[in-house]
């Protein structure tokens, strides 16, 4: 892969902004690799991203953000920069069910999340064998409504001395405080077991047999202090029939579940992905 730093822009929509921003990148010798852009008519929203190749380009990150900052500021901006090169370190949360974390585990070895993952945090110690496999160390710290805000301390701290930019909720069957979730503001990403809004809550499959569909899915979402509530990143659905009991619901379910997770990890990992207005942009 190419030494590139990517651009992610959110502002008021209007003319000008993408000249502006491919006029100054090539200014300072910047091969444009990627652009891609959205508007929100109806909030009046301009969304970008670019990325471009660092060989010839003047600019290092200080410079680049003292000289980018008077572009800004004239389109009232809010952007950030990232680099390609960077590994940021990634923290697995995880319970009983192993499916997620294993497909993590295995996309990270080949390549396809590039990120380092320092920890795996869990209330069992049921993924302990498969963490040592992988030499992750591997944390287990027990909650319950008696000591949760004592294991809740225990994770952050871990998480800080890690220098942990990013949390993955791998069927993670607890309930974050609104207190961690604030401190990690749209760096906790969860799968639910459902085709969000629809059947919310923990047994989900469940619900969805009794109620008869003919379809199940899996979301990505960041983590809100709202419960199942954050901003959508990726979905995806499977026909089901009468035919197929609640064991067979739950199977086909992990396969989505699996997929869904990690196409926003990667997606998140490689700067494709603004929030606003509770909902997301996500640059292909």
């Amino acid at each position: 892969m190419p030494n590139s730093a990517i651009l992610l822009i959110h502002c008021p929509d209007r003319k000008g902004i993408v000249a502006g921003v491919s006029g100054f990148l090539h200014k300072h010798g910047a091969n444009i690799l990627h652009a891609d852009q959205h508007q929100d008519n109806d909030l009046g929203l301009f969304f970008m991203r670019v990325e471009w190749d660092l060989t010839d380009f003047e600019l290092d990150d200080a410079h680049f953000r003292r000289e980018f900052e008077p572009l800004a500021a004239s389109f009232a901006m809010e952007w950030r920069l990232a680099y390609t090169a960077a590994r940021p370190a990634m923290a697995v949360f995880v319970s009983q069910q192993l499916h997620c974390l294993v497909d993590l585990l295995f996309r990270r070895q080949i390549g396809e999340l590039r990120c380092a993952i320092p920890l795996i945090i869990s209330n069992h110690e049921t993924a302990a064998e498969l963490a040592a496999f992988h030499g992750i160390p591997f944390h287990h710290i027990p909650i319950d409504p008696k000591n949760r805000a004592q294991g809740e301390r225990a994770q952050l701290e871990l998480l800080e001395k890690n220098g942990i930019s990013l949390i993955v909720l791998a069927r993670y069957m607890q309930i974050l405080s609104p207190d961690f979730v604030a401190r990690h503001p749209g760096r906790i990403i969860n799968v639910h077991h459902s085709f969000l809004p629809a059947f919310s809550g923990a047994k989900p499959y469940h619900a969805a047999y009794h109620r008869g569909v003919k379809l199940i899915g899996a979301t990505s979402h960041y983590v809100t202090a709202d419960l199942d509530e954050g901003p959508i990143i990726e979905q995806d659905v499977v026909r089901v029939s009468h035919r197929d009991q609640i064991e067979d619901l739950v199977q086909k379910g992990r396969d989505l579940e699996r997929v869904v997770l990690s196409r926003a990890v990667r997606w998140h990992l490689g700067h494709r992905i603004l929030s606003y207005s509770g909902k997301t942009v996500v640059f292909d």
